[in-house]
């Protein structure tokens, strides 16, 4: 009969103990004691608005050190715009340290997202942001569409171009616009080799026109077919047998 008393004792007395320290740890108490007073928010900070990064997480700081939730912290940060990662870590005994990663937008991709240098597909709101090339195609293959544009760029500076736009199709067929407005049909087959080509021959080709080129057919195997502004003419054939002195 005693066994009774005793465990209701014990429950009572355990249960003393555990409220304080659930309190604190839920923020009900500790935050006058445990007060997190510092703050440390590293980043680029090129997009990002460090105000939003603050005012994400100070609702978090009030309830003290202990009643932090690192993951909650985490997450409210990683959802704001521009911001890719975010590490967070509580320093005893009233530090909380943040450290943000921005995505770095290297192409517009199809309608109202961009593209990041790490390859992920993200919106972002609508700011003024450097001239960016605009790419298109199956989200599987970013990355091969980044490296596309990466390859095709340095063939055509040199005569003060730009790629803006690089296209892969569902068919795996690539296509190219340029700064000019010329639009250049490579093809899936032997696509690096044939694009490199055109771009060694075109300073010649231009040079022997006064038209604007405005599309060039690269899908033959021993030429591609070209079109001038004039389209009234049919597409001029460049056999490449002819020109493999030169290329």
């Amino acid at each position: 009969m005693n066994a009774l008393p005793r465990i209701a004792a014990w429950t009572l007395a355990i249960a003393l103990v555990a409220m304080p320290v659930v309190a604190v740890i839920n923020g009900w108490l500790g935050g006058a004691q445990w007060p997190m007073r510092h703050l440390s928010v590293t980043g680029e900070f090129r997009l990002v608005d460090e105000n939003q990064v603050r005012n994400a997480v100070l609702p978090l700081v009030r309830q003290g050190f202990f009643a932090v939730d690192i993951e909650q912290a985490r997450h409210r940060i990683a959802v704001l715009p521009w911001v890719e990662d975010a590490h967070v870590r509580k320093r005893w005994p009233d530090r909380l340290d943040v450290t943000l990663t921005e995505y770095r937008p290297v192409a517009h991709w199809g309608e109202g997202r961009l593209l990041a240098e790490s390859g992920a597909l993200f919106m972002a709101p609508d700011v003024a942001l450097p001239r960016l090339p605009r790419f298109d195609g199956p989200e599987v293959r970013a990355t091969e569409v980044q490296s596309f544009h990466g390859l095709a760029r340095p063939m055509f500076l040199g005569m003060g171009l730009q790629v803006s736009r690089v296209q892969l199709s569902a068919r795996g067929g690539w296509q190219l616009t340029l700064s000019d407005g010329l639009e250049i049909e490579i093809g899936r087959n032997d696509s690096e080799r044939r694009l490199a080509r055109f771009a060694r021959l075109l300073p010649k080709i231009r040079s022997s026109e006064t038209r604007r080129l405005v599309r060039a057919d690269l899908r033959y195997t021993n030429g591609f077919a070209l079109v001038w502004e004039d389209a009234s003419q049919a597409p001029e054939a460049i056999d490449m047998k002819s020109e493999k002195g030169n290329a």
